[in-house]
């Protein structure tokens, strides 16, 4: 009897202790910072170093929502959050807003925002990013897409070789075995990068969440269109070609998307993704092409229509564009810009593809025998890059409270994470945080700059601070880039100059890169008499210039500094000559 009852009372404690186990396990508690460029420490005080700031509207998972006391500093306490991996800090709890909700696929709503997501048609596994957002910004709204596909089955049938492509160094998202591998930095993407970016759930962050916003024209933000079009592709050399003759683009956009339906915001993000910030597709979006007996003289072609693998292997790139464009008529600006939106519109908003993540990633269409098919892009990360170009766009023009509408795909299934893919919701011990897998030097790239072990070059002179960082973050994500000046000091605003130091972090690493700025070899930002000076005594021995600066007197990349740096530098204080960055 004695060991009857014995048997009981450890079966009693076990399950006590192992119940208690579990309800621990379900609750995720998320911490929102509340202030701009708060502080993250080592310990509970302000006695202790610090691990950088954050911006407002970050967000953290917090390892428990203990409160910690202070030691010194913030009398209210101090919370433990993974600030990146495993890795900890705290921030006083004066700058934060705690939000609990549950990682647990059976777990019931406990709060308002659960209630509403799981009436939405979310999983639980989707709630604690939608709530941590909706936190944010209560007039955004969410809405669940069943597609009733398998996820597993999806994410095979998106994973077929040659339908995704990437550009990174991580080695887990190339797939070795797909036969058609091509240039030198993109690569067939693995099933292990397929579900990462395929899964919803990994990215229902403040920026992220745009991949997911509806595209069609927004009357409420008609006298924003113009403004955010052209902050989008303000930075680039197609938007600075038509300036010079003449063309608002932005303007322009704003006009043929509210002819068309589409979110201007959303063409100037594909423009800028086709197009890039480079010059290399001048003859797409010039007009001027006098080749092929001027045949396309007068054509333009500004999102890539065409341009497809097969035919630009074949072909080349400014004959499929062009040509594309001279069997649609689009023999002027207006008529280009119309008409790749009307197709857009027609061809893919209007068949079911109507936000950034169906377009590529064709899961609800209209017709079933498209599933899968009927994609705009192969680069896979093209949804994710575009959602921080929006998310920044309307931050900066102020424009993050106003309403937006997300339509998020939900499959079946999804509690089944894919064989080593990443997938499902992100892992409670590693913080769902704005920075990417993104690699750095893509970070760079993408952004339309040149990326060197340790340099950073191709900014124009004259580049503000803030528009640097913005252009980065919009690859990298918030949070991700941080400026000094020659002397280390941070900086967010004024001239960036030869000598300054970016530092960009992603999810693995972090990279300090320094800046070169051709002919600026002051460090000042900007070409001038003191450039000229300091490369004539350069040339003449009487002063030495040293590391980044001698670089940047190089302005003819010739490998030396010499007479002729001198007179291009010469030249570009009168204006008679750009010197190339």
């Amino acid at each position: 009897m004695k060991l009857k009852k014995l048997i009981l009372l450890i079966v009693l404690f076990i399950t006590f202790f192992s119940f208690n186990f579990v309800v621990g396990a379900e609750d995720i508690f998320t911490a929102i910072i509340t202030g701009d460029s708060v502080n993250l420490r080592t310990g509970p005080g302000t006695n202790y170093g610090t691990n950088g700031n954050v911006a407002i509207n970050s967000s953290f998972k917090m390892v428990s929502d203990k409160l910690y006391p202070s030691e010194k500093g913030c009398l209210s306490g101090w919370y433990n959050i993974y600030q990146s991996g495993s890795n900890t800090s705290y921030v006083c709890s004066d700058y934060v807003k705690v939000v609990k909700s549950s990682n647990n696929p059976g777990k019931e709503p406990d709060n308002a925002c659960e209630i509403e997501m799981k009436n939405a048609g979310f999983p639980s596994s989707y709630w604690p990013g939608l709530c941590t957002v909706k936190a944010i910004h209560p007039t955004w709204s969410f809405k669940a897409l069943i597609t009733n596909l398998d996820w597993k089955s999806a994410v095979d049938s998106e994973s077929a070789c040659g339908k995704s492509y990437i550009a990174t160094n991580n080695e887990e998202y190339k797939d070795y075995s797909c036969y058609n591998k091509y240039k030198d930095t993109w690569y067939p993407a693995s099933q292990k990068a397929v579900s990462y970016y395929m899964d919803p759930r990994n990215f229902l962050t403040e920026s992220n969440v745009f991949q997911f916003e509806y595209l069609k024209y927004d009357n409420n933000l008609k006298d924003y269109y113009a403004n955010g079009a052209n902050a989008i592709i303000s930075n680039t050399e197609f938007n600075k070609y038509h300036l010079s003759v003449g063309n608002n683009l932005g303007n322009l956009l704003n006009t043929v998307g509210s002819e068309t339906d589409v979110s201007p915001i959303f063409l100037s993000s594909k423009i800028l993704i086709e197009l890039g910030r480079q010059s290399s597709l001048y003859n797409l979006y010039s007009g001027i092409y006098e080749g092929d007996n001027k045949i396309y003289y007068g054509y333009y072609n500004f999102y890539n229509f065409g341009v497809t693998d097969s035919c630009a292997n074949t072909y080349g790139t400014t004959y499929c564009g062009l040509n594309y464009a001279l069997n649609f008529g689009w023999n002027s600006v207006y008529a280009a810009l119309k008409g790749g939106s009307e197709m857009l519109a027609s061809s893919y908003i209007a068949k079911g593809q109507y936000t950034s993540y169906l377009q590529k990633f064709n899961v609800v269409p209209t017709d079933p025998s498209k599933i899968y098919g009927h994609q705009y892009q192969t680069d896979i990360v093209a949804p994710h890059s575009m959602s921080y170009s929006t998310y920044n766009t309307y931050k900066n023009l102020d424009l993050l409270n106003s309403y937006f509408m997300f339509y998020i795909p939900v499959y079946n299934g999804m509690e089944n994470a894919i064989d080593g893919g990443g997938s499902g919701p992100v892992d409670p011990d590693i913080p769902s945080v704005d920075p990417s897998v993104t690699p750095i030097n893509t970070i760079v790239t993408s952004s339309g700059y040149r990326y060197e072990t340790n340099l950073i070059s191709n900014i124009a002179p004259g580049s503000d601070v803030a528009l640097v960082k913005s252009n980065l973050e919009a690859i990298g994500g918030n949070g991700t880039v941080v400026i000094t000046d020659k002397l280390g000091n941070k900086v967010t605003s004024g001239n960036i100059g030869t000598g300054f130091k970016i530092s960009i972090s992603n999810k693995i690493s972090t990279e300090v890169l320094e800046v070169i700025i051709r002919g600026d070899t002051s460090g000042d930002g900007i070409i001038n008499a003191l450039d000229l000076l300091q490369v004539q005594k350069n040339i003449l021995g009487t002063y030495n210039l040293t590391g980044v600066n001698l670089f940047a007197g190089d302005s003819s990349k010739d490998g030396k500094v010499n007479a002729l740096d001198l007179l291009q530098i010469q030249k570009s204080l009168l204006k008679t000559y750009d010197i190339g960055q």
